[in-house]
């Protein structure tokens, strides 16, 4: 779809679109182009909307490439078409002084594209969605997620091997966790559920992390002091706030080489004994998908109720 040139005007599912600056080097350490991040996030579409749809999206923009500064977005810029969704939120709390602030949602192939050529290499959604709640006033999350930040002596290995245990102690509460590699050095962990209020699955995932730190405290900490977390794993339970956000599945990531947040399969967590086994390109995740499928397709399908204070 994009190739050499620096500037193309095409069509995506029926919409007229102009792609710019083509041949800028957004990656410089590995010369990965604004074209190929096109044409990433356009193959990939298909699997990653079902992980946007319905959410309002936070963007890190890098314009200039990796190597130069970034931006968080949350609000549709200047010039945003018509035709890409928006939505007018609250924002309680908001840094920025704003009561409510109109975000971009992402429905459909159109927008991720139109998103790639704004060098939004980092997609970032919260763990609910607008139509499960009263425009975004009383968020109900249908997900929990678990982020597993290694720390310094640490690695993906380690999170490998706290992802197994905390797989063990969600199939207590008889849930079933779906990992994925940040694209950075640790992993995410989601648990499809009814819909809940995030107060109540924050409360949750804290409680979890809490329980794996107690029962493993050489490899695993729920506590945000960096102090503490040297050879071991943080759970990090926070970003099931209805005000943080997680990167989605398959999105890029801004670091030196075009990493992805690829899902990944339990045979896979339990096999790996290198970061280079769960380190994925974009050529990578799309071999995957074509030999694989989506390893997150049916992450949706059946949700457990969030246990309440008796079963737990």
């Amino acid at each position: 779809m994009a190739g050499a040139q620096q500037q193309l005007t095409t069509e995506v599912d029926g919409q007229t679109m102009k792609l710019t600056n083509l041949s800028k080097v957004l990656y410089p350490q590995t010369g990965f182009t604004k074209a190929e991040v096109i044409d990433y996030y356009h193959q990939v579409a298909a699997l990653l909307l079902p992980h946007l749809s319905d959410r309002p999206l936070t963007r890190k923009r890098w314009p200039d490439g990796t190597a130069a500064a970034f931006f968080f977005e949350k609000n549709a810029p200047r010039g945003t078409p018509a035709w890409v969704r928006t939505e007018t939120l609250p924002t309680p709390g908001s840094s920025t002084g704003r009561d409510e602030m109109s975000f971009v949602v992402c429905d459909d192939v159109q927008t991720v594209v139109w998103l790639a050529n704004l060098a939004a290499l980092e997609l970032h959604v919260p763990q609910w969605r607008i139509g499960l709640s009263d425009q975004g006033r009383d968020p109900q999350a249908d997900l929990i997620v678990f982020d597993l930040d290694p720390g310094p002596g640490a690695s993906i290995v380690e999170c490998c091997d706290v992802a197994l245990a905390l797989r063990q102690l969600l199939g207590h509460y008889g849930m079933e966790g779906w990992p994925k590699t940040s694209g950075n050095k640790g992993m995410h962990l989601y648990v499809p559920i009814e819909p809940a209020s995030s107060r109540q699955t924050s409360a949750f995932a804290k409680q979890l992390a809490e329980q794996l730190a107690e029962a493993l405290p050489e490899s695993v900490t729920a506590n945000m002091t960096k102090a503490l977390r040297p050879g071991k794993v943080f759970i990090d339970w926070s970003q099931n706030a209805s005000a943080k956000t997680t990167l989605a599945p398959y999105s890029l990531r801004g670091s030196d080489e075009p990493r992805v947040s690829t899902p990944i399969d339990w045979d896979e967590v339990a096999s790996a004994t290198s970061p280079e086994d769960l380190r994925f390109l974009p050529h990578d995740v799309l071999a995957r998908i074509e030999e694989y499928g989506d390893v997150l397709e049916g992450l949706y399908d059946d949700p457990q109720p969030l246990p309440t204070k008796e079963a737990t």
